[in-house]
């Protein structure tokens, strides 16, 4: 009988459990800690700015709370809170979309000539009106002009500046800046003539205030900002290809110069309406949209959008509830917001060292 020899078996190997899948993502939150602090601040911000409209309605109230009186109260202050809630859509978003499209974290729509031309149409209402001249351009369909007025100046000068062969983004800023400035002569020049009551009148007008606005407005510039705002929320996506140049939005297959002329309309319309509603702030955009950069960390418009609103909710509700409940000083809110807006553009500016 032959012998029979086992070959040895090679030793297997023990069987591991699969390791655990990471999960890889790729995007505006990328880590579960960044989507964690996102929403973490969005939260905050949406308390705060709950604070700031229950502090407005119910703040100093005379009325028992529960009662007629204190509703009634309470509504009559609710307009103030409407307005500030969409004066800090506009702004916001109006401020956030027109730094994506100029590739500048510096400027903001104001440049644009915007605030100038506010400024003639009240100096020339009083100049040639007289102090009736201010409630001359008081009023919904005076509302409405003054809104139209501002639309068409930015349609002529968008689409005379980029819709040629030689379109070209930073000439229309430079454009801008002068017509802005020339404006700004026009006005201050009239105002040289002014009588000192005459002047008097006029100055409240041109300080941005919550007192500015009437209630009559809001039927024309909530419809309005609701659109021209949604469209560019809208195309949040669309913005996040812009912000990468023209180059490179081209190459992705988007019409540079055409969506850019698009966005530049909805800023206007945004811009319009908040400046006549209750006058020119023109450090209020800057400092909302560099806050909502700095609390989002992030670029893309779909979540940069609401922070920049919050946020614009808090800055401005919180100085009017301080200025008008502690200080008695409601109609300083635009100057408080320009000083403390321009502190912080000087601040920007220096840390950066360039423009």
């Amino acid at each position: 009988m032959a012998d029979r020899t086992i070959a040895p078996t090679a030793p297997t190997s023990p069987v591991l459990p699969p390791a655990p899948r990471r999960d890889r993502r790729s995007g505006a939150l990328p880590t579960a800690r960044a989507r964690r602090r996102y929403w973490g601040v969005l939260g905050t911000l949406a308390a705060l700015s709950v604070l700031v409209v229950i502090g407005i309605l119910a703040w100093d109230n005379p009325m028992p709370f529960g009662t007629p009186g204190f509703r009634r109260i309470a509504e009559l202050r609710a307009t103030s809170v409407v307005i500030i809630v969409v004066v800090a859509f506009c702004q916001a978003l109006a401020t956030v979309a027109f730094q994506t499209v100029t590739n500048n974290r510096i400027i903001t729509p104001s440049i644009m000539g915007f605030e100038s031309l506010y400024r003639v149409v009240q100096t020339g209402a009083v100049f040639f009106l007289g102090t009736a001249g201010i409630t001359a351009v008081q009023g919904v369909w005076q509302f409405v002009a003054q809104v139209v007025l501002m639309v068409a100046f930015a349609a002529l000068l968008y689409s005379w500046l980029l819709s040629g062969k030689y379109g070209n983004l930073q000439i229309m800023l430079l454009i801008g800046i002068i017509l802005g400035g020339g404006l700004g002569a026009l006005a201050t020049f009239m105002q040289r003539l002014l009588t000192p009551t005459e002047f008097d009148v006029l100055t409240a007008r041109l300080i941005g205030s919550i007192a500015n606005a009437d209630a009559s407005y809001l039927a024309v510039s909530l419809p309005v900002a609701a659109v021209a705002g949604g469209l560019l929320w809208a195309g949040s996506r669309r913005l996040n290809v812009l912000a990468l140049g023209r180059e490179a939005a081209t190459n992705l297959g988007l019409n540079h110069r055409r969506r850019t002329i698009a966005v530049l309309l909805l800023v206007a319309v945004l811009m319009a309406v908040s400046t006549s509603l209750i006058g020119p702030m023109t450090f209020f955009g800057f400092l909302v949209a560099m806050l909502a950069y700095q609390l989002a960390d992030t670029h893309d418009h779909r979540y940069v959008f609401p922070v920049a609103w919050l946020t614009g909710v808090v800055v401005l509700g919180g100085a009017y509830f301080v200025l008008k409940h502690l200080f008695y000083a409601a109609g300083s809110v635009g100057v408080i917001i320009e000083i403390v807006g321009g502190t912080f553009f000087l601040v920007h500016i220096l840390r950066k060292g360039r423009l």
